[in-house]
């Protein structure tokens, strides 16, 4: 999640930890937990991250794009109760700050007699 910076250029504000909520990688959602692990892909100092959890054994969260549980990396978060006999596929989630989707509402129209209904 969070790294050392290594160069003047590379400032905490163009990491995507540090431009998301950090809960985002602490998550107990497997759908959230991946979308955490995508937000790591691109960062600069990924493998400097991911080496210094597991230098420090974090005890869990995702850093430098791997999910680390109990200072080792973990393939995937299993959700809580009995497993599904047909798994539903995983999908990242936008970050909370954008909020709910949009709905879209039909337009209203006119009836014959001057009222208006939903089309």
């Amino acid at each position: 999640m969070t790294a050392t910076l290594l160069d003047e250029d590379l400032m905490p504000a163009s990491l995507p930890c540090h431009r998301v909520d950090p809960e985002v990688f602490f998550a107990e959602a497997p759908a959230q937990v991946e979308f955490a692990k995508t937000l790591c892909v691109d960062c600069p100092v990924r493998e400097e991250c991911l080496s210094g959890a597991l230098a420090r054994r974090e005890a869990c969260g995702v850093w430098g794009g791997q999910l680390i549980v109990n200072g080792e990396i973990v393939a995937r978060k299993r959700p809580r109760g009995r497993p599904r006999k047909n798994p539903l596929p995983v999908l990242p989630v936008p970050p909370p700050e954008l909020g709910a989707p949009v709905r879209r509402v039909a337009p209203r129209v006119a009836n014959e007699r001057g009222a208006r209904r939903a089309a």
